[in-house]
């Protein structure tokens, strides 16, 4: 490479890495150092105390064996429903593929209040059963109980499968279950024998990233499971915001940075074996149409099962915002916009969406800043270069949102980076969680534009900068719109970082949704749903309008 491309190159990634390096390595370091040297000098005390009474390893235990029998809950439902997608061509597919989609966009909060409206004390089920049978009380009891949690991970992951396992399933040819099946063997053996050997590496890489997600769960535990249960990233919270044990809470955070990285790698590894389709044919080949009868239960039947899975605690979620002592109404809607005298907030609930809006239009920014000359710079192939900065501008992905907020509230407290007063050290956090997104939205983009053509407007006489503005810029504008969006969704439903950050009289939309479920009275119940249903409905039409967007434009989420 040229010294004058070596030195534009540079100049790409400083901002990045200087990013990086102040806002993600810095606080980790002070989490390593109030863990292993609290006082400035080795003492492992914290680390020793995690193990010195049963509470660490209850926790440890509770958070790996509910992640584990949530991915088996998810992998089992998700399968049958994979099959159907992978293997038949139906009206509207694609767009039903993108409404089960929408689940595992939205914010934990938003779930957590959509089951609530459902299964809850109060939920619409209940209520009903309580009126056809004349109960004085609520018949199904699930408010803070594992059902509860495992039904919200099935929720929410049920995509994570449908759509790893359905991609790699809907490109083997039908013709090698079949051949099993003319030499004598059932459906089932034949799937069992032939069929899921070649799936397994799909199906384990679907697993673990579940597994995952389910072991770094927390709004989830958090407001289903109530004081009862606690994973790792709970009990980080409690001991830093509760208990104000920060060097335990250091501790523990240390603790899930060294599952959560093993977890990432393993899962890097799988996810190179089940990228490989064994016999890679065109969709024509290996989807049949809807013939028989019973390719018509099969299909529209499971279809069926799974709106009523996914829809029905999110038609709940709207049912209940709308339902009062006095029948349908928006009351719960006009309260938001209202100073209520009991309400925990000092200002109006409405400026909690204000401030949600604001918070994600600079996190917006701030990741398209940090994420564009990330993704200029990875697009072009710098050997070594690429390959070592590529997964180090990953690593935000493989860090729990909890970690990094409490990671701000140990380092940004203090000059020259006394931020923990400062509304900015929100959006900051949320760049942080979002700009991998933006990166990994844009690189395919830029990466498939051909190079002569940029060469062509530099013999042309073009200056870099306006071959980016007259040539490039206009090629990729679907991808920078769909990181754009990809950053403005993650923020605005953010809960894990912001509840560690956001100042009381600042709130955004989901630590509001928190904190009126944690409020007595019907009246914070009914601003609790109201909110979470705009939520919900924001975080569903972005994520719809960047499924459009996405369309034949590329990118890797």
């Amino acid at each position: 490479m040229r010294p004058s491309g070596s030195r534009a190159a540079i100049l790409l990634v400083v901002l990045p890495l200087t990013f990086l390096g102040v806002f993600y390595f810095y606080p980790l370091f002070e989490i390593f150092s109030m863990s292993l040297a609290p006082g400035g000098q080795w003492d492992p005390g914290a680390i020793s105390a995690l193990f010195s009474t049963g509470s660490t390893l209850k926790v440890l235990w509770f958070t790996t064996w509910q992640a584990a029998l949530s991915t088996v809950l998810t992998v089992a439902l998700a399968l049958p429903a994979t099959y159907v997608f992978a293997r038949y061509r139906f009206p509207g597919k694609s767009l039903i593929q993108s409404c089960i989609a929408v689940p595992f966009v939205l914010p934990s909060v938003v779930v957590a209040a959509a089951f609530s409206a459902l299964l809850g004390d109060k939920g619409l089920l209940n209520e009903w059963l309580m009126g056809i049978w004349g109960l004085s009380s609520p018949p199904i009891r699930l408010e803070q109980s594992l059902a509860f949690i495992l039904m919200a991970h099935v929720f929410y992951n049920f995509t994570v499968v449908l759509r790893i396992v359905g991609g790699f399933w809907s490109r083997l040819h039908p013709d090698l279950s079949h051949a099993a099946q003319v030499l004598g063997a059932s459906p089932w053996k034949a799937f069992w024998k032939v069929t899921f050997p070649v799936l397994r590496p799909g199906i384990m890489a679907a697993s673990l990233l579940v597994f995952i997600f389910c072991f770094s769960s927390f709004g989830v535990i958090l407001i289903l499971g109530g004081p009862r249960y606690a994973t790792i990233e709970v009990a980080i919270y409690r001991q830093a915001v509760h208990l104000f044990n920060l060097p335990m809470a250091a501790a523990l955070s240390l603790l899930q940075i060294c599952f959560m990285f093993v977890f990432m790698w393993v899962y890097t590894r799988l996810q190179r074996s089940a990228s490989v389709p064994f016999t890679p044919e065109s969709l024509k080949t290996t989807q049949r149409d809807i013939v028989t009868n019973r390719d018509r239960i099969v299909v529209w039947g499971t279809v069926f099962l799974i709106f009523l899975f996914l829809g029905s605690p999110l038609l709940a979620l709207v049912v209940r915002s709308l339902s009062t002592g006095s029948g349908v109404s928006l009351l719960y809607y006009r309260a938001i916009f209202e100073n209520i005298g009991q309400s925990v907030f000092y200002v109006p609930p409405v400026a909690a969406i204000g401030y949600s809006v604001m918070f994600a239009l600079a996190a917006l920014v701030m990741s398209l800043c940090i994420g564009l000359p990330v993704a200029i710079f990875l697009s072009r192939d710098r050997g070594l270069a690429t390959s070592l900065l590529d997964p180090l501008f990953m690593l935000p992905l493989a860090t729990s949102a909890v970690t990094l907020g409490f990671g701000y509230i140990v380092a940004l407290d203090e000059p020259p980076l006394n931020l923990r007063a400062s509304p900015i050290i929100v959006p900051l956090a949320h760049t942080l969680v979002a700009y991998p997104f933006v990166v990994r939205s844009i690189l395919p983009g830029l990466r498939s534009i051909p190079e002569h053509i940029r060469e062509s407007a530099v013999l042309l006489g073009a200056a870099p900068g306006k071959v980016w503005w007259k040539v490039v810029a206009p090629m990729v504008r679907k991808s920078l719109a769909v990181g754009a969006i990809f950053a403005f969704t993650v923020s605005i439903g953010e809960f894990g970082a912001t509840v560690f950050l956001a100042r009381p009289e600042i709130p955004t939309v989901p630590l509001a949704i928190y904190r009126f479920l944690g409020q007595p009275g019907a009246m914070n119940y009914g601003q609790a749903m109201a909110m979470s249903t705009i939520l919900m409905l924001v975080t569903t039409m972005g994520f719809l309008f960047l499924e459009k967007l996405r369309t034949g434009s590329g990118g890797e989420f």
